[in-house]
């Protein structure tokens, strides 16, 4: 299982929302690249970032930011955040972006995804509030069930899918593993979860799930609840022994 640490960016500054909310942001850092660079001398492979501004713009709102990140480390990157046509996706891989995030655009017009798979390195993120998917930077729900919209892309060439429990978000109170495994088990698509890791605890039943791809960290990292070394560590053991 690949643990992915969390950047989400909004005005330039590297924060952490909870529930998605735009007005509950805590600033973490000015400069998100310092971050960045830190998560890589800690042993991490993955970079999540997403781009908070974005997502409610629908268009990139903190490239320079992204620029310095990849700039600075070495880390594989993947974006999400308002990404709505090629020419962004374009813009991004770019700029150094190792795979890109497909949210609201996945609901909207599915076709359009399938079609980017084919030429770039997509992940599909789902968002779901009470189970159906959340939309426009979580600020719309719509009646579209996650489990649906994950079957949608069986076998479409998706990377993973990313699939995060709006309501955890943030809050600290434990992933939701069942929603998680579901999305698994609908796509058949490597998927990671997203949205309320609180502690060690989460991540030891995350890897003995043995059915979830990967984990993205944010807020139990930011707030001193999760030490990152120990979870890389349980990670890389459970790798080496999925190779015997």
């Amino acid at each position: 299982m690949e643990i992915l640490p969390a950047i989400d960016l909004k005005d330039g500054k590297a924060v952490r929302l909870s529930k998605g909310l735009m007005h509950s942001a805590k600033i973490y850092s000015d400069e998100p690249w310092h971050v960045a660079k830190m998560f890589e001398e800690m042993g991490s492979q993955w970079l999540h970032l997403v781009d908070l501004n974005g997502a409610f713009a629908g268009e990139p709102k903190n490239l320079e930011q992204v620029a310095k990140i990849r700039k600075h480390c070495n880390l594989k990157l993947e974006l999400g955040g308002g990404i709505r046509d090629e020419a962004t996706i374009q813009k991004y891989v770019d700029l150094g972006i190792d795979r890109v995030i497909l949210g609201s655009i996945a609901l909207k017009n599915p076709v359009f995804v399938k079609q980017m798979c084919k030429k770039y390195r997509v992940v599909v993120g789902i968002d779901a509030i009470d189970g159906f998917v959340a939309v426009e930077g979580w600020a719309e729900k719509s009646t579209m069930k996650a489990t649906d919209l994950a079957r949608e892309f069986a076998n479409a060439g998706v990377e993973a899918i990313i699939c995060t429990d709006v309501g955890r978000d943030g809050m600290l109170n434990g992933v939701n593993i069942d929603f998680t495994l579901a999305i698994a088990e609908a796509s058949g698509i490597a998927t990671i979860a997203s949205g309320g890791v609180k502690d060690i605890e989460d991540i030891k039943a995350l890897i003995a799930s043995q059915k979830i791809s990967g984990v993205i960290v944010g807020k139990a990292f930011y707030e001193d609840r999760l030490d990152l070394h120990e979870a890389f560590k349980l990670a890389s053991v459970a790798k080496a022994a999925l190779k015997y």
